[in-house]
């Protein structure tokens, strides 16, 4: 793999942490700010808002930009609004430096896809992307939970502070690794093509897919920590640790499931979203164990994770030559279930339901997502790429 590969993974994983550390600072954003744990929780859900409309929005106005440039105007913008973060002590202000940080952040991870997928060979895309993904995984093992430990101890805004250091430190290595020209204008990608890509009735059961997982993953994950507190009855001091083992699991996933997608994404969606489905009903039914409840987080987060690179993959390859929006699109999914997630958690929640109930919506959203892939897997094979010609859709799984 190329070292630039390794270095947009670093760079996912300085912004990643941001993404992820508020699942471990529920309580105390809660407190400082006075506002409830449901209303800390949207934080999460205007974070995925933004990356929401950021990433078909910028991928689009950088299709001719030099795509180090890009990179280093994002993380640079994405490093301000958590230096105005950790300054302000008003939610509204916190909530829009989410938005607009999560915007630019969309911004950054489309940008870096297409030059992962420019970098290597066709059937490294999905590992390629696992190691960029694996940015994310290392923010959950890593970045969460010291995210957690200062928050815990010096207060959420030493968090905030901590992911601006981590950006400046990622653009550093951008400047170093990525080529600073502009593409080809023979080769750049044009909108039209870009657009025709999108016909695909199978590339949006993709997308349909991401989403689905992506709320069963994050409607569990966004009140980890009361749930740990409340339900299972753990110390908060043991947060960081479970939120770790959390993060070891999402590692071992994304590790197995980049080396399966590119062959198998069919088989790697399957298998990963049924034992997603399974264990989600295990919390539901054993939250109140500690012993189990642990153990079972740690599953979910390596089948949860393992089904990143074929969510993935399956756009690569349904999208032709014409990747840009569509992978845009496919980040737009993920933030769309991770705007679900803590929505309907949050309702539940408000409604009384405990967060053992947390569990059932997982099952219910990962049941349909496991209904999308179904459904994909009987669908023509062909889609439409930018000239107009059927482009062979490699995901679909053998008889």
């Amino acid at each position: 793999m190329p070292v630039a590969v390794y270095v947009l993974g670093l760079s996912i994983f300085a912004q990643g942490t941001s993404e992820l550390m508020l699942a471990g600072l529920l309580p105390e954003l809660s407190t400082d700010l006075g506002v409830s744990i449901p209303a800390a929780g949207l934080l999460i859900s205007a974070f995925a808002l933004g990356m929401l409309l950021g990433a078909p929005i910028l991928a689009v106005l950088t299709l001719k930009w030099s795509r180090r440039t890009a990179l280093l105007l994002f993380l640079g913008i994405f490093a301000l609004t958590h230096v105005a973060g950790a300054l302000t002590p008003n939610y509204a202000v916190l909530l829009a430096t989410r938005i607009i940080g999560a915007f630019v952040y969309a911004g950054f991870w489309s940008v870096a896809a297409v030059t992962v997928v420019a970098l290597v060979p066709t059937n490294r895309r999905a590992r390629a992307m696992s190691i960029v993904t694996g940015g994310l995984t290392i923010a959950t093992i890593v970045g969460l939970p010291i995210g957690t430990v200062l928050g815990q101890h010096l207060g959420w805004r030493a968090a905030f502070w901590t992911v601006a250091g981590l950006c400046l430190l990622a653009m550093v290595g951008v400047v170093r690794t990525i080529p600073a020209g502009r593409p080809d204008p023979a080769a750049a990608p044009r909108l039209r093509e870009e657009l025709r890509a999108l016909r695909s009735p199978r590339l949006w059961l993709a997308f349909a897919t991401t989403a689905l997982v992506t709320a069963s993953i994050l409607v569990v994950f966004s009140y980890l920590a009361p749930l740990l507190i409340q339900t299972t009855g753990l110390p908060p001091g043991a947060v960081p640790g479970v939120l770790a083992l959390y993060g070891l699991g999402s590692f071992i996933g994304i590790a197995l499931g980049g080396r399966t997608a590119d062959a198998m994404p069919f088989h790697t969606l399957f298998t990963g979203i049924s034992g997603l489905v399974i264990l989600s009903a295990v919390l539901a039914l054993t939250a109140g164990s500690p012993i189990v409840a642990v153990a079972t987080i740690f599953l979910l987060g390596g089948f949860g994770f393992a089904v990143n690179p074929a969510l993935n993959a399956r756009v690569f390859s349904l999208a032709g030559n014409a990747p840009t929006l569509a992978t845009a699109t496919n980040f737009s999914s993920f933030n769309i279930g991770i705007t679900l997630g803590p929505w309907l958690g949050g309702i539940a929640i408000n409604a009384g339901a405990g967060y053992r109930f947390l569990g059932w919506i997982a099952v219910a959203t990962g049941l349909t997502a496991l209904a999308t892939v179904v459904v994909a897997a009987y669908l023509p094979v062909s889609s439409p790429d930018h000239s107009g010609r059927g482009a062979t859709d490699r995901s679909r799984p053998s008889a």
